[in-house]
């Protein structure tokens, strides 16, 4: 797998890659763009997650070499971020605190086995990288 990586990150980045804030960066606007879409059409669920697997696919692809602890835990905060900017400017009632935790519950458990996915590739790449 990370000779798999390597030949992926040779031919997508001219250069060292992505510091850790262009991973941040990166996946956050990804996952931004792509929920509020989403929660604009109906609820948050199956592209917002295929989002978050793919931000953990490209944050290992795309970074430097000490950057995969970075891609590891950033896609579910910036997801938790995005969610929680989202509700505020797209949801209709704000930050009401009767509906900020009902809403957010049903956002992480509709993008759950998703976040599961995502973490887990973040953490088995870091696992991989810092052995090599």
């Amino acid at each position: 797998m990370t000779n798999l990586i390597n030949q992926t990150k040779s031919i997508a980045v001219k250069g060292p890659g992505l510091k850790p804030a262009g991973i941040i960066v990166l996946q956050f606007a990804l996952i931004f763009l792509v929920e509020s879409f989403e929660y604009w059409l109906s609820k948050i669920g199956m592209f917002t997650g295929i989002t978050l697997v793919i931000c953990s696919i490209t944050g290992l692809i795309l970074g430097r070499s000490g950057t995969s602890f970075t891609n590891a835990i950033n896609p579910p905060l910036a997801f938790f971020v995005a969610t929680i900017l989202i509700m505020g400017l797209f949801g209709g009632a704000g930050l009401h605190p009767n509906r900020i935790g009902l809403e957010l519950i049903t956002a992480m458990a509709s993008v759950a086995p998703y976040l599961i996915a995502s973490s887990l590739i973040g953490w088995i790449g870091f696992a991989i990288k810092r052995n090599s």
